[in-house]
């Protein structure tokens, strides 16, 4: 039985008109009068007369009322309590995040808990290669995610950095000594890649297939964390893509980044379930634009 039919009886019984309970629930007529017709389909039985002068309950109908007054009041209430506390921006955020958290995270973290004191943030690593599990299992209200992001369940805001890429390459490997390599080199040059259940999308994101001109791009195999993608290319078995920012983070003696020239700049933003929006993930996502 839905909430929206046991209004529209609640509200036509003390109303006794239809236009006047539509336009206090904000529906038409014709859309109350349907409502209060399922519901009677429900129950069996009607629970309002009508005629063309007036309308009023069946002894059932206020019988009906008088039982359901009580519950439909704490319902009510419940609904009402749930809606302000929705619009309110205290508690607890819990955020997640990609194995590092860089300037763009802790900064958004920081600005957010500036302007809304009474919500504390709770920073969550999310795994590389599941990069929307924790969200979808409620473990996480929003997360930083690289862009953009094709999941019908899932929304996501503005960019919040753009930055290029580096490629992670063993300081054996000839190339790790240049300055910079070309994207068309990435032909030669086999690519670390992420285990799922990470999707498509998000995989040829982090270790895409082809050059921008086609090529393919070899495999180096897959892992299923950062950490263990930047072992296998200290042991040189293969090179791994990451954002400049994180790069920086990564920084190890047995590991040497070059920048990428000729790829899409990697842009880092935040995802949420469509249906968990609350004001506290919008004043996080507006947190971070203002960081920016």
């Amino acid at each position: 039985m839905e909430f929206r039919e046991l209004e529209c009886f609640v509200v036509l019984s003390e109303e006794l008109h239809f236009a006047r309970a539509a336009e206090r629930l904000y529906l038409s007529p014709g859309r109350v009068s349907q409502l209060v017709r399922a519901l009677e389909t429900r129950i069996g039985a009607r629970l309002f007369e009508r005629t063309s002068r007036r309308v009023r309950l069946t002894p059932l109908g206020e019988r009906f009322l008088v039982d359901l007054r009580p519950a439909y009041d704490g319902l009510a209430a419940a609904v009402g309590r749930a809606r302000s506390a929705a619009r309110m921006v205290e508690g607890v955020l819990r955020v997640g995040f990609l194995g590092t958290p860089t300037d763009v995270v802790t900064g958004t973290v920081r600005e957010f808990e500036r302007l809304h004191p009474a919500c504390e943030v709770e920073l969550v690593e999310v795994p590389m290669a599941d990069p929307f599990g924790k969200l979808r299992e409620g473990k996480v209200d929003v997360s930083f995610t690289l862009l953009p992001v094709d999941e019908p369940d899932l929304e996501t805001g503005a960019g919040l950095n753009k930055v290029p890429l580096q490629v992670a390459l063993s300081p054996r490997h000839p190339l790790s000594r240049r300055a910079r390599i070309e994207a068309e080199e990435l032909a030669e040059l086999p690519l670390v890649g992420l285990d799922g259940p990470a999707p498509r999308r998000w995989r040829e994101l982090t270790a895409p297939e082809t050059t921008p001109l086609g090529r393919p791009i070899p495999s180096a195999g897959t892992v299923s964390t950062s950490q263990e993608g930047l072992t296998q290319v200290a042991l040189n078995r293969g090179a791994m893509l990451f954002c400049t920012p994180t790069a920086a983070y990564h920084g190890r003696d047995d590991v040497t980044f070059v920048p990428v020239v000729g790829l899409p700049d990697s842009v880092l933003g935040l995802v949420w379930r469509k249906e968990a929006e609350t004001a506290a993930v919008r004043a996080f996502q507006r947190a971070g634009v203002s960081h920016e």
